[in-house]
């Protein structure tokens, strides 16, 4: 007799409980403050949220793990799923632009126009700030820096060998101070000659008392 076995009943897992995996070494409370600190996480309930709206609701933990590659994708230097974002964002921005400025056209108030154009307007420079962002993506500025030289005074670079000239070569330096460039600099006073004695004068004998005293 051939007996078959049984499928195990798959449990249905709620949409909005994430499943963490445990790993050894860690604290119950140290895993739970990592969830709750988690970028990937935090983010991901916050898409959520909105969501909901019109998605209805989406399963935490798959979420968790697509926000988590579509992060580590970035991270790695694989910009593309930036590049299809803001692309996306521009045609979705200029659609809020069209809308709005119908809206302003065909309102029947003042005041109503104005909102909407001027949300309108709003809606249309962040359009064109997000297709900069994008063109730098797609095209990094190049940089240019120059060297510059910054010394105090004169200063004459010499690179490598360069021809020699016949002739005086002053010296801007030392110009002002003397026309002898290899002369030194002598910063001593002459004096006249003095006509003081230069022999010792006799010291006067001071007769001090045997106790030492004055």
């Amino acid at each position: 007799m051939v007996t078959k076995k049984k499928a195990k009943a798959t449990t249905k897992r709620e949409p909005s409980t994430l499943n963490i995996q445990g790993e050894k070494g860690k604290s119950e409370e140290r895993k739970l403050a990592e969830v709750q600190l988690s970028p990937a996480i935090l983010n991901t309930i916050a898409t959520q949220s909105f969501l909901k709206t019109f998605a209805g609701e989406v399963d935490l933990t798959e979420a968790v793990t697509v926000m988590k590659e579509k992060s580590g994708k970035i991270i790695a230097g694989d910009l593309s799923e930036l590049e299809s974002t803001l692309a996306a964002q521009v045609v979705s921005l200029n659609t809020i632009f069209t809308t709005l400025a119908r809206q302003s056209a065909s309102s029947e108030y003042v005041n109503q126009m104005e909102i909407n154009m001027r949300l309108a307007l709003k809606a249309q420079a962040q359009c064109a700030r997000t297709i900069e962002v994008l063109s730098t993506i797609k095209n990094p500025p190049v940089i240019y820096a120059k060297q510059a030289n910054i010394s105090h005074g004169h200063q004459q670079v010499n690179n490598g060998n360069q021809p020699t000239h016949t002739g005086k070569i002053l010296n801007s330096s030392n110009e002002l101070l003397n026309e002898d460039n290899n002369a030194t600099l002598d910063t001593r006073r002459t004096f006249e000659t003095s006509s003081v004695n230069q022999n010792m004068a006799t010291v006067e004998t001071l007769n001090r008392g045997k106790d030492g005293g004055g």
